[in-house]
């Protein structure tokens, strides 16, 4: 007997074998129409999949209303895209072809070079398959029939993939339509005519399995949605992403820059640039000195026993730089002095700031009358990114963590995690990022890539979600496998003006690094014993390239006022009121303003253009009336000519903006197109 129950908690019995679809007919022949998937004990499945013979599943049916749904359909769209490419195009090798956050794409190996000009007859085709509703079966082949069959079809990749990627399936799965047959593991929606809009949208370049050391591959992605309106809510937001993008503005603004000669993904922060990044991190700085944190200092690299005791190398050994080996160090060279075989010392460009926090809490000892001990630093620290992953400030290779280490007794562990979440919170809202959710990182407890024991971990968890949900805070949900490999943590998921969500802000709960296995923290408690501190990692903003790249698209480079790296233009009418304007721009200055003058023989429309252009907060225009009366008239980047104000009185309006950390206007947000979800993994 099996027992299924649904979402409203009733439960169906079933006798006889019976698939998703079959479940979905039972409730309704209208639901068995609609549905396009189905979720079984937390996992997404084709309606075609067999349930158990007996025993208990829960089952939720996914229609065009649910996320997981669009994920779905778009696996299948991408799916029918190389079935068009195959059409149009002769010897196609097929790579993979999974879902994006937005879309999806397929790698394909072929003699015509894909381009732009092509995505017309492309889409063409795939409108006639669309068209034809034809069903996407499910093949269940044994390997060595699987091998025959891709074997047969002539696709090298499919052959490669089940001789090693596939090596210990003793089954695997295909999904035919039409003339088209796939290796792919699913799921699919039941027929094509359940896509209602789609869209090719660019071609890259990319490697089989994501190896350079493989060949060359042409990838070419998609988007599509259950309805036209979706669709096109989506590429207007695309085009608006294009104008705010940070790449542009950085240079248009001249914010940074990135230089082949300095090498890919190392910023250059030019002077304007870093006067945002420095107020930011003076804004933290007082938020920290208020919080009782202390400021250290850490060098940028370390020996690579620090990071082996850590756990960081090597578990993160594919992201780090070669180590530096070093043969000259006094212990070295004595023991080659003395006739031996000269040690070598080896070095890592810092990947992460808490092994180096660690040491400065073990400098001396600890007596829970010092805990909680708070070290705060803004610490650069170096990932080794593959240059295809690159991404202007948001992925990088060098950077600056806002970052903090807390180490607290075990009824010190609540109230300091919630003082770190709040912080984070404060910080986020004080920038007009209020649109967040809190997602919970968890352990996946069939992995074995995180370390210490299931019980400390399994206490962590509950710690963290007790605190998280004390706090009502917004959205939260929990993700199982998404944990740093030393403990849980609660990362801060944020949508910006236009609705793209970025993660931010992360505050993680750590029992392990403090651990006797690691680097054997202790304090001495009231009864004089020693005991274990248990250590929280923070990071509100995370990192200051990849966040200030958020605020650059968030904002659109028109920065509020505290934050603009020039906040006031003075302009003159003409060049006899220089003087004058000389004078503004000096006791501006003097009042802490970034001020600058555009005294050139121009006229004033293009000077105003020109600070217009530049996102100057304000412009204050002087000529003949504003100097006999020892005025300015004011105009906004916003709100336009708001009239004049004595100089005394303009400076006192803008210091009590910038006091405020007022946030007077962003785009407003679009409504998303729809939930962008994914289905889980579905490419072998």
């Amino acid at each position: 007997m099996l027992q299924v129950q649904l979402p409203d908690g009733s439960v169906k019995d079933y006798s006889k074998p019976v698939r998703v679809f079959d479940v979905a007919n039972d409730i309704g022949p209208r639901l068995a129409k609609a549905a396009l998937a189905g979720v079984v004990d937390g996992k997404v499945v084709g309606v075609d999949t067999p349930l158990p013979a007996e025993g208990k599943v829960e089952l939720k049916l996914l229609t065009k209303k649910d996320a997981e749904a669009l994920g779905v359909m778009r696996h299948s769209c991408a799916h029918i895209m190389a079935r068009a490419v195959m059409r149009l195009f002769p010897d196609v090798q097929l790579a993979f072809g999974p879902t994006t956050v937005d879309g999806f794409y397929y790698d394909f190996a072929m003699s015509h070079k894909l381009s732009e000009e092509d995505f017309p007859k492309i889409e063409a085709e795939m409108a006639k398959i669309i068209k034809q509703d034809e069903a996407f079966e499910r093949i269940v082949e044994p390997r060595d029939r699987a091998l025959e069959v891709v074997g047969d079809i002539k696709q090298q990749f499919k052959v490669e993939h089940i001789q090693t990627g596939l090596g210990d399936h003793p089954t695997v799965s295909f999904y035919r339509q039409g003339e088209f047959i796939d290796l792919c593991r699913g799921p699919h929606i039941p027929t094509a005519g359940a896509i209602g809009a789609f869209k090719l949208m660019s071609v890259a370049g990319a490697y089989w399995k994501g190896d350079a050391a493989n060949q060359q591959l042409q990838r070419l992605y998609g988007t599509a949605w259950f309805s036209k309106e979706d669709l096109d809510a989506y590429l207007q937001k695309m085009e608006e992403s294009k104008r705010r993008d940070h790449r542009v503005l950085g240079k248009q603004l001249d914010l940074f820059s990135i230089n082949p000669l300095v090498g890919g993904g190392l910023i250059l922060w030019h002077p304007r640039g870093a006067i945002i990044r420095g107020e930011l991190e003076q804004f933290v700085k007082t938020e920290l000195q208020k919080r009782g944190y202390e400021p250290v200092y850490t060098p940028n690299i370390g020996k690579v026993d620090l990071y082996k005791i850590s756990g960081h190398y090597p578990y993160y050994a594919d992201a780090q730089f070669p180590t530096i080996k070093m043969k000259d160090h006094p212990e070295s060279l004595a023991k080659a002095k003395a006739g031996g075989q000269p040690d070598e010392e080896e070095y890592l460009l810092k990947p992460m700031n808490c092994p180096h926090h660690i040491m400065i809490y073990k400098s001396r000892p600890r007596s829970y009358r010092d805990l909680p001990v708070r070290l705060a630093e803004f610490g650069t620290v170096y990932r080794f990114e593959q240059s295809g992953e690159l991404n202007g400030m948001t992925r990088v290779r060098g950077f600056t963590q806002d970052d903090a280490h807390l180490f607290c007794t075990e009824d010190q562990v609540a109230d300091e995690f919630r003082g770190c979440l709040e912080m984070t919170q404060f910080i986020l809202e004080t920038l007009g990022l209020t649109d967040y959710r809190v997602r919970l990182s968890f352990r996946d407890p069939k992995s074995d890539k995180y370390v210490g024991k299931p019980e400390v971990w399994d206490r962590a968890e509950r710690e963290l979600e007790q605190v998280c949900r004390s706090m009502n805070l917004p959205h939260m949900s929990i993700a199982p496998g998404e944990a740093a490999f030393y403990g849980p943590k609660a990362d801060f998921i944020v949508a910006d003006c236009i609705g793209r969500e970025w993660q931010l802000g992360t505050v993680q709960l750590d029992y392990n690094l403090p651990s006797e296995q690691r680097f054997g923290l202790e304090y001495t408690g009231a009864d004089n014993q020693a005991h274990r501190p248990i250590m929280i990692h923070r990071a509100p903003l995370g990192s200051m390239e990849r966040f200030i790249g958020v605020l650059i698209e968030h904002f659109a480079g028109a920065f509020p006022l505290w934050l603009a790296p020039e906040q006031v233009r003075i302009m003159t009418v003409s060049e006899k009121f220089n003087d004058y304007g000389r004078q503004v721009e000096r006791q501006l200055r003097e009042a802490g303003l970034r001020v600058t003058g555009d005294f050139r023989a121009e006229k004033i429309g293009a000077k105003v253009r020109d600070a217009q252009i530049r996102l100057v907060p304000y412009m204050l225009v002087v000529g003949g009336r504003e100097m006999e009366e020892g005025t300015v008239s004011i105009r906004d980047r916003i709100e336009g000519d708001v009239g004049a104000l004595p100089i005394a009185g303009a400076i006192a309006k803008f210091q009590e903006e910038i006091r405020t950390k007022r946030i007077r206007q962003v785009a407003k947000p679009m409504a998303p197109a729809a939930a962008s979800g994914a289905a889980e993994a579905n490419e072998y």
